[in-house]
């Protein structure tokens, strides 16, 4: 029996709204007429670039060296 697939996150308005009239100073007709992916880059131009992503040879030795001990 597989598991139920994970309902998808709610689009976070709160964040995206912040973002677009605090940051970018956009106006509501401005804001609205955007799709979500020219606010991402809208707001990628004013946020820090994301973490570099662990490497595997990384993960496997943070596991050998803080192994799981649960029973």
């Amino acid at each position: 029996m597989r598991p139920a697939p994970a309902s998808p996150r709610p689009f976070p308005w709160d964040a995206a709204m912040g973002a677009g009239f605090g940051l970018l100073r956009l106006s509501s007709d401005a804001f609205w007429r955007m799709t979500p992916r020219e606010l991402a880059a809208a707001m990628s131009a004013l946020l820090p670039p994301p973490p570099d992503r662990l490497a595997r040879g990384d993960l496997e030795a943070l596991m050998a060296r803080f192994p799981d001990l649960s029973p």
